[in-house]
């Protein structure tokens, strides 16, 4: 069987680890990895045996499939070269700054036959999967997503970096559109928003509260689900699932109502377990885990989050007096 030929466009933080996937990953031969900047890329190269070069339009036509794990402003240009030129396509998550550009993608892609995935990683995350046979029609879903603040990151606000990941979860969990959302944020160390909550009304009467932070002391990625007869707690950090329901007959005497089941799960790899996904549905053309779609839906509900909460800042702002121009607030903090 001939191996795919790969490449990663984009050799950063997390771009390194997705070269580190597709070199040890059987039957693929990571090709080349790209970055502007020559140290990142030489770097990353040496590392495993590759090429390394500044301009992905030297790889046209000449890969298999691509990992775009560039800041977000790039997703759109190169994934579109690379669909245009026969190869599949996993974009790290957010798919693209704009719907329009999600939604062209998306159709490059299904007019060639190629796989668009999209990076959205919590989707392999051990706890998830673990929780899946329990999911049967959530009523109420809290999400907490908490990290201290970096500078890596900030070219987009914190709905499209972090709160994301529990938008594509919630939504596909609920399986209803949307049919109100509620937001507030506020930019706290950078120009973007820095912290968020959002409550999200769905059509089946299911409604999420997600709050997602860059800027706290301490790392916090936990999920509640709450459903008519059970809870279902997941720690997405330490990969701990906690199920308590409804005792029944079967549990015998107990001194609560509830039973309560502990899960500690390995930690696994879903970077890996995602990459490995990735190369499968290359391989027997079967749709992705994340695919385009699921990613454009994303987007577009962290969109109307994002704007609802721009709205709000920009009522709180003070009218400048008539005749004056009043300075932009200063909200960004090195």
């Amino acid at each position: 069987m001939r191996k795919i030929r790969v490449a990663v466009i984009g050799v950063g933080y997390l771009g390194r680890f997705h070269a580190q996937k597709y070199a040890q990953a059987p039957g693929c031969e990571l090709v080349a990895v790209v970055d502007a900047r020559a140290e990142a890329r030489e770097s990353v190269a040496q590392e495993l045996g590759t090429r390394c070069l500044g301009d992905h339009r030297e790889l046209l036509g000449k890969v298999d499939a691509v990992s775009v794990v560039t800041p977000t402003p790039g997703h759109f240009a190169i994934a579109r070269d690379f669909l245009s030129n026969s190869a599949h396509v996993l974009v790290e998550k957010p798919i693209t700054e704009t719907a329009a550009e999600a939604r062209e993608l998306i159709a490059l892609a299904a007019d060639a036959g190629l796989i668009l995935a999209v990076g959205h990683l919590e989707r392999f995350n051990s706890a998830i999967l673990a929780a899946e046979p329990y999911l049967r029609e959530p009523r109420f879903v809290e999400c907490h997503r908490l990290a201290p603040y970096r500078e890596r990151g900030t070219d987009v606000n914190v709905v499209l970096d972090l709160m994301i990941h529990d938008i594509d979860i919630v939504q596909t969990i609920v399986g209803a559109p949307i049919v109100s959302i509620d937001a507030v944020g506020t930019p706290v160390f950078s120009a973007e928003i820095d912290i968020a909550n959002a409550r999200i009304r769905f059509a089946n009467g299911c409604v999420a509260n997600a709050t997602a932070s860059r800027v706290s002391l301490k790392t916090e990625r936990k999920m509640r689900i709450f459903e008519d007869d059970a809870y279902i707690s997941l720690d997405l950090q330490q990969k701990i699932l906690t199920l308590i329901r409804k005792r029944t007959e079967a549990d015998g005497p107990g001194p609560l109502p509830v039973a309560i089941e502990e899960q500690s799960l390995e930690p696994g790899d879903a970077l890996k377990a995602e990459i490995e996904s990735f190369l499968s549905c290359v391989r027997t053309g079967r749709a992705p885990v994340v695919s385009g779609e699921a990613g454009l839906m994303a987007l577009e509900t962290a969109t109307r989050i994002t704007a609802q909460v721009e709205k709000a800042l920009a009522e709180r702002r003070p009218a400048a007096p008539e005749g004056l121009e009043m300075a932009p607030p200063r909200t960004h903090v090195r």
